[in-house]
């Protein structure tokens, strides 16, 4: 029995081996087609491992405060908060609407200096009419082609801060009170619509380039 038992596991370990891979110089077709297969160079195609950990990394970062969100701002534009999906017609709006309201008050002003009726029709009509005008101004002053040459833009307003300034004052001291009524308000709001255009060092340069004119021709400011 011994014997036996040593000769069934003898012949086993032979089939065994028999069926197990055996070295051979043969090639089929599925292997000279492996053989000849160009290796991947594209490599990966999704994002690793590493590019996912740093990601979560950097938007828990930013949840804590410790990283400032992203800029996706292309280059030579003003920054713009990515979050922000309104478009720029309420700002256009607002604009608009807050200059046809300095248009009213300095009307209101400028009839109180003289000291005539405040004739409120036709002040109001004047407001509603230069409204669509102002707000075309401000729709194409705030167009993304402006925005891309802020040297051009700020000269622009500057040139026209100056106009607008010397003309309210040269008008002040030389026309007769009947037409400074009727140009004071919309030119006055030109102005001061230019003057908040502008960045801070070019609206201090039209200000005092106003002065020097007024003191220049010895003009009088009201």
């Amino acid at each position: 029995m011994g014997g036996n038992r040593k000769e069934r596991r003898a012949q086993s370990k032979g089939a065994a081996a028999a069926t197990a891979f055996q070295p051979s110089t043969e090639l089929d077709e599925e292997g000279v087609n492996m053989i000849l297969r160009h290796p991947d160079r594209q490599g990966p195609t999704g994002k690793t491992l590493f590019e996912l950990a740093e990601e979560r990394q950097y938007q828990l970062d930013v949840q804590n405060g410790k990283r400032p969100p992203k800029d996706n701002t292309p280059a030579r534009e003003p920054p713009k908060d990515d979050d922000d999906k309104l478009t720029p017609l309420p700002e256009v709006v607002l604009y608009a609407v807050t200059m046809a309201v300095c248009h009213f008050t300095l009307d209101v002003l400028v009839y109180n200096q003289y000291r005539e009726d405040i004739i409120w029709a036709e002040i109001i009509t004047r407001a509603a009419t230069a409204l669509p005008i102002f707000f075309l101004l401000v729709y194409l002053s705030h167009l993304e082609l402006p925005t891309r040459f802020p040297l051009l833009r700020n000269l622009a307003f500057f040139a026209g801060g100056i106009a607008a300034g010397s003309y309210l004052v040269h008008s002040g001291n030389k026309h007769g009170y009947f037409y400074v009524m009727k140009a004071a308000p919309p030119v006055a709001t030109l102005w001061v619509w230019s003057t908040m255009e502008m960045d801070v060092q070019y609206s201090a340069l039209s200000a005092l380039a106003v002065l020097a004119y007024a003191r220049w021709n010895d003009f009088a400011f009201f």
